[in-house]
């Protein structure tokens, strides 16, 4: 994943983020922040931490919608976290840089760092088009299973290797997949009595051909 401060010095952050009217908050472990950062024109980077966007249904089933890492954004730009469908929630201390996107797209003074950084908030984008396309792969299939099988594929394919390790809890694997928890442990059981996969922790090593 690509850093919105790539190529750009710890001087030049600090410049860029005067030039663009940023200020910084900081939120304990477990912060439902939507109230603070829900804005129409607000673009968010996570400073340092990690942030949760979820999604809720009417029938009050959770959806996670992706995590955000230290060094991402996040914001109305890319999701419509204005809707009252949405929650933000720190799953660690955080804190977060906030900026109005409309004062980012418009300054008329553009110095190289500033370029960079437009640059890097553009990969930024296509790399959540990817996600989201990914995302979609996996949630079209239909079983647990092949949701399941397609989810290991995508991190294999990251990793390039067999060995793959889960970027959150099981709990959260299965709001991520909208698939029923206690569901897809008895899938993944059946997967590793197959011998499919072997599980330990949050480690996963695949024996099985990525077409399956």
């Amino acid at each position: 994943m690509n850093n919105i401060f790539e190529n750009i010095s710890e001087k030049e952050k600090i410049k860029l983020l005067n030039l663009l009217e940023a200020h910084e908050t900081f939120f304990k472990k477990d912060k439902d922040i939507s109230v603070n950062v829900k804005d129409m024109d607000t673009l968010c980077i996570v400073e340092s931490g990690l942030v949760q966007i979820l999604k809720t249904d009417v029938n009050g089933n959770r959806t996670i919608i992706e995590e955000i890492e230290e060094n991402q954004v996040f914001g109305n730009s890319i999701y419509n976290i204005m809707d009252s469908d949405y929650t933000i929630i720190t799953k660690e201390d955080t804190e977060i840089i906030v900026l109005d996107y409309k004062t980012v797209m418009s300054k008329e003074e553009r110095p190289v760092y500033y370029n960079h950084f437009i640059k890097n908030l553009l990969d930024i984008y296509k790399d959540k088009i990817r996600q989201c396309n990914d995302r979609i792969t996996v949630l079209t299939n239909k079983s647990i299973r092949d949701k399941l099988l397609a989810y290991f594929n995508l991190l294999r394919k990251g990793a390039k290797t067999t060995i793959i390790y889960l970027p959150f809890s099981f709990t959260d694997l299965a709001d991520y997949l909208a698939v029923n928890r206690s569901a897809m442990s008895r899938e993944l059981t059946n997967l590793r009595v197959e011998g499919l996969i072997e599980i330990q922790g949050r480690k996963i090593k695949l024996y099985y051909d990525k077409e399956r």
